[in-house]
């Protein structure tokens, strides 16, 4: 279990605080919400953590085989929609391997990266469109 607080600080803005580690991180709406866009949003941390979690099991999984992923880099879009409520509807993800990654690596860190516990975790109804760069 790992715990963290949040504060509503007003403005559409929070500050949340990572339990074990104390780091804090902020929010506010974005702008086609009201917001003024000045940090993540919520939803846009959905899509970054997606990402970051795709990164980090592949590297588990790169570091297990003995796969060296340092440099391997992650671009992501996220795509809301409005119907029929407002909510994450499809979540881009590129991924840029570094060089020197074993081509037999690829379909083991293609299934790390989508079998993260992020992409475990999110509604079905959320489309990713995945695509990986292998240099």
């Amino acid at each position: 279990m790992v715990e963290m607080k949040l504060v509503y600080e007003g403005g559409l803005h929070t500050q949340s605080s990572h339990g074990p580690s104390g780091t804090t991180l902020e929010t506010d709406a974005p702008v086609d919400n009201q917001g003024k866009g000045e940090a993540f949003s919520p939803t846009d941390l959905l899509a970054t953590s997606l990402a970051s979690c795709m990164l980090t099991t592949m590297a588990i999984r790169g570091g297990r085989e003995g796969w060296i992923l340092e440099g391997a880099r992650a671009r992501v879009e996220k795509h809301m929609a409005l119907e029929p409520r407002r909510r994450v509807g499809r979540v881009v993800v590129e991924l840029e391997m570094p060089a020197g990654i074993p081509e037999t690596a690829r379909e083991a860190l293609t299934a790390a990266a989508e079998g993260c516990p992020v992409a475990c975790s999110i509604h079905p109804d959320l489309a990713v469109d995945l695509s990986i760069d292998w240099a």
